[in-house]
């Protein structure tokens, strides 16, 4: 069982006189400290948060709330979940499929239990609250200390692959497929290899068929980037990518590029027709969106 609180600098001084003896020598990125206290496992950290991890870490967990003057629930992790949370995982997830601008990007990632700690204090775990500022600033902190491989398909290729046969999902898969394999042959021990659902498995290894190398062994989960650390950091990763992409456009253009496909994108979007001609939106557009047919005016309402 893992319980995870958060208290306030007087608990936390107080935590740290009553584990004084307790203590492990071993150093936890972002820790106070990390104690043994029967058979529960307890680390401080730096932030106020602290992990309780064992068969009474909801009893020593609600002993701390209550010294804090807390009086809400405390939330116990659906055991299924925590397997694939507290794993060392491979994890892949992409960004850029709903954007009309910019390119896709996937990444996959290695993750360690080891880095758990170290993620959670960057606040990965709610990775799809998080800011752009703040994903521009963790992601090179993620990226020195966790392995990843990343494939940036430019709007160009997107729209010399993408036919009636080859639509978005298959791309998709194609890519996820590519950096899992890579990834996987750098020989890192793991116990899963993670997606976020976007295709049913026997639809996901369809679409691969024709691919010259196929990584097996993939879970399939919705929401993956909530239950595993591994796709969290994959799409934290893509995301940085993607901005910085989408930055270099923005800068080529000379026109600060939309994020998304809503009404400003057909605005931006009309604004580059009139200044470079159409041909220039197979160059940094996905085609196919109905956008495209908003800002040239041929969408048939």
């Amino acid at each position: 069982m893992n319980v995870v609180i958060k208290v306030s600098d007087q608990t936390k001084e107080k935590l740290i006189a009553y584990y004084q003896d307790k203590k492990k020598d071993k150093s936890i990125p972002y820790a106070v400290f990390q104690a043994v206290d029967m058979d529960t496992v307890i680390t401080l950290y730096e932030s106020g948060k602290v992990m309780f991890q064992g068969k009474s870490a909801d009893v020593d967990a609600a002993m701390w709330k209550e010294i804090d003057g807390q009086n809400n629930s405390i939330q116990k992790e659906d055991s299924h979940d925590k397997e694939y949370y507290y794993s060392t995982s491979i994890g892949s997830d992409e960004v850029g499929t709903g954007d009309y601008f910019g390119p896709i990007v996937v990444t996959s990632c290695y993750v360690e239990k080891e880095d758990i700690p170290f993620l959670e204090e960057l606040g990965i775990r709610d990775s799809k609250k998080i800011s752009d500022d703040t994903i521009l600033k963790i992601a090179p902190i993620i990226a020195k200390r966790i392995p990843y491989k990343s494939v940036i398909l430019s709007n160009l290729e997107y729209n010399n692959k993408y036919t009636k046969q080859v639509n978005m999902n298959k791309i998709k898969a194609l890519l996820h497929n590519r950096v899992l394999y890579e990834m996987v042959q750098e020989n890192h021990p793991f116990d899963y290899i993670i997606v976020d659902e976007f295709a049913r498995e026997k639809r996901y290894y369809e679409y691969l068929k024709d691919a010259p190398y196929i990584q097996k062994g993939i879970t399939f989960m919705t929401k993956a980037e909530d239950k595993n650390l591994a796709v969290a950091s994959a799409s934290i990763i893509s995301r940085y990518l993607f901005l910085k992409e989408m930055d270099q456009l923005s800068d080529m253009m000379h026109i600060p590029l939309p994020k998304g496909a809503g009404s400003e994108v057909d605005k931006i979007g009309e604004e580059i027709v009139d200044k470079y001609g159409e041909d220039k939106l197979k160059e940094i557009a996905k085609l196919n969106f109905k956008n495209t047919q908003r800002i040239l005016h041929t969408l048939l309402y």
